[in-house]
């Protein structure tokens, strides 16, 4: 994780700023979208976007419960959506294999557990919280799918070349700045294996605008920008779908599959 657990809150924020009783001013409401823009930019330069998000984590209970934030009752949809979308990635033509996955941003280990160990001979998990390191190797315990174990924010971890079938990274990327989540890709894109995948699964916004969490320092950013940072990195998505059977309320949930350009030719 990148000071993420396994999932950030997925509530989505309320959009609408009320002026004299109403909601209906359009350049107010222009004005406000222009000021929280402003303020996701400035928090992702600030030194402490790191280390406040870090901060946060360190004390959420490393359950799934707390994974979650408080939305425990939308993980077997979650699961359910991002089974058939793997599998379907598996029918693809020149398809990833199933020897090794990474969780990034594993928390306690929710996807590893009940979506990326039973296709995979093995799964790393990848977690900057040290408490939800504990608890995931206590969870898996004697597990003989599970690799390593790796301490580390997403902003650093950097694997070794031609090592992953599938890279899973599920909300998870808001807690990277823009220029770290490009930089993030394309080391990702050099750990996989020929035919191997970076799948993202992430909240997108409906304002079309970039939002930020002041409580644990990350940012929701809209489809569009999340697909212009993926073209930069000379990544190609070779499909995008949206999460199903999700509550009213909630972000729109994105599962989108990258590959490096230049392993399509």
């Amino acid at each position: 994780m990148s000071a993420l657990s396994d999932s950030e809150t997925v509530m989505e924020k309320a959009n609408v700023t009320l002026k004299n009783g109403s909601c209906d001013d359009p350049d107010q409401d222009d004005q406000d979208e222009n000021d929280a823009l402003a303020r996701a930019l400035d928090a992702q330069k600030s030194a402490s976007f790191y280390t406040d998000a870090a901060a946060y984590w360190d004390k959420v209970p490393p359950t799934v419960n707390g994974m979650l934030g408080g939305f425990a009752h939308i993980s077997s949809a979650d699961i359910s959506g991002s089974d058939l979308y793997l599998r379907g990635i598996f029918k693809m033509k020149n398809p990833p294999g199933h020897g090794r996955a990474v969780d990034c941003g594993a928390g306690i280990g929710r996807i590893t557990k009940y979506l990326l160990q039973k296709h995979f001979g093995k799964v790393d998990l990848v977690e900057q919280c040290q408490n939800f390191i504990d608890r995931a190797k206590e969870n898996f315990k004697g597990s003989k799918k599970i690799g390593e174990f790796i301490c580390l924010g997403l902003q650093h971890f950097n694997p070794e070349p031609n090592t992953y079938d599938v890279i899973w990274c599920q909300w998870v990327l808001g807690h990277l700045t823009d220029d770290d989540l490009e930089s993030f890709f394309i080391r990702m894109g050099k750990g996989l294996k020929p035919n191997g995948v970076i799948i993202v699964k992430e909240n997108v916004t409906s304002s079309g605008e970039v939002e930020l969490d002041e409580q644990d320092s990350s940012v929701t950013r809209c489809e569009q920008l999340l697909l212009e940072i993926i073209e930069r990195t000379g990544m190609k998505v070779l499909r995008n779908t949206k999460q199903p059977n999700f509550p009213k309320g909630l972000y729109e949930v994105k599962m989108m599959c990258l590959k490096p350009k230049q392993s399509l030719n």
